[in-house]
């Protein structure tokens, strides 16, 4: 298929992970794309993988929570190549799920909370802010928002990731009521655990732990990269014209269960490995 032939896209995060496979694909279908990253060895790498593979990549340094660097990425492919048609906001950096920003409203700083807000929900205001002129130029175009199975199923401690998660379901909705008119569609994809470069270290040495995890799951594995990938692809193709402001959870089924069967599942896994403590 060759459904982006002639399409300029953006990739935050756009060097490993969903990121990386996000790229890839899209310029698999003929576009050409920016890759937007701090890491830029991992992003030239894959850029160049890309045009070995017969695609075209450029790569530009970019902080999300940096207004400055969103702007200039905009321009940069705008610059490159004289139009914007995809936006994909994929980066969320340091607002993960670890370190400084666990706990809960009493807990968390309120730096934490600022830092947090800046990467998770004001990098994507500010993306769409500086794309959206350009999107339109070009006669409309595709946003599509990184939310996560945790804008709508919480966990203990984690008030930031899961308000920011929580809010990018939000943002997009309101985004394609407001964008729609130019031509440009919103939408969001919710991944649930995906066997990210990063994510499959942290397994590493510890396969009932991750069988554990893939336990949870209908279809009994967690998801890799190139699945979030391929659903990116269908919101921003012809094929889903008629698809705005939705939120595509793309995580095995496994917000459709009752979520009581975790804690069995989880009891049963500790009694089996008491050795391990799960919180």
């Amino acid at each position: 298929m060759n459904r982006f032939e002639g399409q300029v896209a953006i990739v935050t995060g756009g060097a490993l992970g969903i990121g990386g496979a996000t790229s890839r694909k899209l310029a698999s279908e003929g576009a050409r794309v920016l890759i937007a990253d701090i890491d830029m060895d991992a992003a030239i790498a894959n850029a160049d993988g890309i045009t070995t593979a017969g695609g075209v990549a450029q790569v530009v340094r970019c902080d999300v929570s940096s207004h400055d660097d969103i702007r200039a990425m905009v321009s940069a492919a705008v610059e490159e190549w004289g139009r914007l048609d995809i936006l994909v906001q994929n980066a969320y950096g340091v607002a993960s799920a670890h370190g400084d920003s666990l706990g809960s409203a009493v807990t968390v700083s309120e730096e934490a909370w600022d830092n947090g807000m800046a990467v998770l929900t004001k990098a994507l205001y500010l993306g769409t802010k500086y794309a959206v002129p350009e999107m339109t130029k070009s006669g409309g175009g595709n946003i599509v928002n990184l939310a996560s199975v945790h804008g709508i199923l919480m966990a203990p401690k984690m008030l930031i990731y899961e308000a920011g998660k929580a809010a990018v379901i939000g943002m997009t909705r309101q985004m394609a009521i407001d964008f729609g008119p130019e031509g440009i569609r919103v939408n969001a994809i919710c991944p649930g655990h995906i066997l990210t470069e990063g994510l499959a270290k942290m397994w590493e040495g510890n396969e009932a732990g991750l069988k554990f995890f893939e336990d949870q799951y209908p279809v009994k594995r967690v998801g890799q990269p190139e699945d979030i990938a391929n659903a990116i692809a269908f919101l921003c193709s012809e094929d889903a014209t008629f698809i705005t402001g939705h939120s595509l959870f793309v995580d095995g089924g496994l917000t459709i269960q009752l979520q009581e069967d975790f804690g069995v599942q989880q009891a049963k896994y500790a009694r089996e490995h008491s050795e391990l403590t799960l919180d």
